[in-house]
């Protein structure tokens, strides 16, 4: 059977011949790995954009901890918000469709129908922001640099991508290698392209606070380490009226500014600080938006909904601790964790729980596994929780009341098992006696108040269970050299998952510092199921193998899970309009511009209340 990306191709693609057999090449604007792309060849603009939207003034944002680099391509350091708006990628993917690409600097990509190779043609108009042309040679160092010498995650995600060479003067072709593998062309275009002049005389492994040159369309004006980050839009930027760029980008500048914690930029930002805000927390979104400015109609609250994979936001255990290698000890701490209680006391009802690491898409697996999934789960029978094959997987659940007992016997009947029995009131391994106790690291002081009544919970087992919050920059040291026991993550999916399941769960990653595969899983099982998931022929075999694959995660307990929601909660400033159409996958802020009458208005009603 063809494989999914050729059978999704526009059917207005040129073919042309291949130098190599019969193998038919097929050169595109655009590629999806779900269906035929939405836009055609020659489209004006994406659905969600207003082309006719004004250009001008500045819009000013939040960021939480601070930052020490300008470059966000390497493990050292920590990026400032916002770099991605200096850079380009060879193809860029719309908000409105779940996966699928479009030309940006490459005008299109040659594919053959074995998908052993791609090649991009660049556009010759693709410019430096200083006005020299992208060449190929950028783009082949960008993609051996970034392998070799990035950030640990690129060295995963361009595993299989064995050479790149410059075919002609504005194209360069990229081997694959490792057998089929239908998203390499997806993941190639996703590379972010980097002038190789601007690192002939420096480390491109050492973080700097000197702004690296890009094509994007913002360059950083002014920066203030550790406290502010201003980008001013490029006015003559080459790419500017490219269809997928239409629409977009309409502020003049970009502004980030950096606050310690959540709570205090909250404050500011009810002080007309900055000026948009996406909430990520219920009780604040319940509570703490009620202040004059919002009720006098100044802030706009609202909630946009949107059709994301929601994926697993989770407590994750680091499996590399001893005492959490044992199943039924990651199993029997999910009781203590009583969800029920805590969206009615805490969330005020507002989240759903999760029960799948694919949850909020047909990727998630519910009930019992199907004749599709168990063809690729009945090899490892025996291998696997026999759960997977007679249990709907479920998390632990409360009546809501707090009182948890029932769940705390069947972890205590679960510990008992491997191994714990409580004595002088602390759990303790009988084998060996050592008595349990490990830290469950935060970066964000809110999260205080759903972890406390988790860990008193434990307590009530033998387990001390210390919570430490500590700042953005000593969080992320010690989740990159996996130095905690326990903290929370979020494992974000798209539609079409692929090579990225290897840099989350497999073997091969667990031990590379600054991968994300936190938990350190090493599961031959799950190895296996990444590998059929990144070759399934069709969408049919993508779901049930990633079902499969949700299944064995699930079951391993390798998570407790949290929970979920399907809106974007944000507050602005009313001084922004934005398109009629929302898109489906993301919130399109990039899309909406500064309403000059709205803004007015503003100004004179605040400068009113202030006098």
């Amino acid at each position: 059977m063809a494989n999914r990306l050729t059978m999704t191709l526009l059917a207005a693609a040129l073919l042309v011949p291949s130098a190599v057999g019969n193998a038919q090449v097929t050169v595109l604007h655009g590629t999806s790995l779900l269906g035929e792309p939405k836009y055609p060849a020659g489209f004006g603009h994406f659905d969600y954009a207003d082309p006719e939207a004004p250009k001008g003034g500045g819009i000013r944002l939040s960021a939480i901890g601070s930052f020490d680099s300008l470059n966000p391509f390497i493990l050292k350091g920590r990026g400032a918000a916002g770099l991605g708006l200096t850079f380009e990628s060879l193809m860029t993917s719309s908000e409105d469709e779940a996966d699928s690409a479009y030309g940006l600097i490459a005008e299109s990509v040659e594919i053959p129908d074995d998908l052993s190779w791609a090649a991009y043609t660049l556009r010759p108009e693709a410019r430096w922001h200083d006005g020299s042309p992208i060449t190929v040679d950028d783009v082949i160092f960008s993609f051996e640099t970034l392998k070799s010498k990035g950030h640990p995650f690129y060295r995963a995600y361009y595993a299989h991508v064995a050479a790149a060479e410059a075919t002609g003067p504005r194209t360069v072709k990229f081997t694959f290698a490792g057998g089929l593998n239908r998203e390499l062309p997806q993941i190639v275009g996703q590379l972010t392209v980097l002038p190789r002049a601007a690192f002939e005389n420096r480390n491109f492994e050492e973080t700097t606070l000197d702004p690296i040159m890009g094509s994007g369309p913002y360059r950083i004006v002014d920066v203030d380490p550790g406290r502010s980050i201003t980008y001013e839009r490029v006015e003559d930027h080459w790419g500017a009226d490219l269809p997928v760029n239409r629409g977009h980008y309409n502020f003049d500048g970009i502004r980030y500014d950096y606050y310690r914690d959540q709570t205090v930029a909250l404050e500011a930002f009810k002080s007309n600080e900055y000026d948009f805000r996406q909430e990520s927390t219920a009780k604040v979104w319940a509570t703490g938006y009620d202040a004059p400015p919002v009720r006098d109609g100044l802030i706009v609250t609202e909630e946009i909904e949107h059709e994301n994979p929601t994926g697993m936001q989770a407590f994750a255990f680091n499996v590399r601790r001893e005492w959490f290698r044992d199943r039924r000890v990651r199993e029997a701490l999910s009781y203590a964790f009583d969800f029920e209680w805590a969206n009615k006391n805490l969330f005020h009802g507002q989240y759903t729980r999760t029960r799948s690491f694919f949850s909020n898409s047909e990727l998630a697996s519910s009930g019992l596994p199907s004749e599709a999934e168990l063809r690729y789960l009945e090899p490892f029978r025996g291998q696997v929780p026999e759960e997977v094959f007679t249990t709907a997987y479920e998390p632990p659940k409360t009546d809501g009341s707090g009182n948890a007992r029932a769940n705390l016997r069947k972890a205590q009947r679960l510990l008992k098992e491997a191994g714990w029995t409580v004595r002088d009131g602390r759990l303790t391994n009988g084998a060996d006696g050592r008595v349990m106790e490990f830290e469950i690291l935060l970066v964000n002081p809110g999260f205080e108040r759903i972890v406390l009544p988790f860990a008193r919970n434990l307590k009530r087992l033998g387990i001390e269970a210390r919570v430490r919050t500590v700042d953005t920059a000593q969080y992320q040291n010690r989740i990159d050299g996996f130095d905690f026991d326990m903290s929370v993550q979020s494992f974000p999916q798209s539609a079409s998952p692929g090579n990225e399941q290897r840099d989350w769960w497999a073997s091969a990653n667990a031990d590379i510092p600054g991968s994300r595969n936190v938990i350190g899983i090493k599961n031959p099982v799950v190895d296996a199921l990444i590998d059929e998931i990144v070759r399934a022929p069709d969408r049919g075999s993508l779901v049930a193998a990633t079902r499969a694959m949700d299944r064995v995660l699930l079951w391993n307990h390798y998570v407790i899970p949290q929970w979920h929601t399907r809106v974007y909660r944000v507050a602005y400033w009313n001084r922004f309009s934005r398109p009629e159409i929302t898109p489906k996958h993301g919130l399109g802020l990039f899309t909406w511009w500064i309403d000059a009458e709205k803004d007015a208005d503003l100004k004179r009603r605040t400068a009113a209340e202030s006098r």
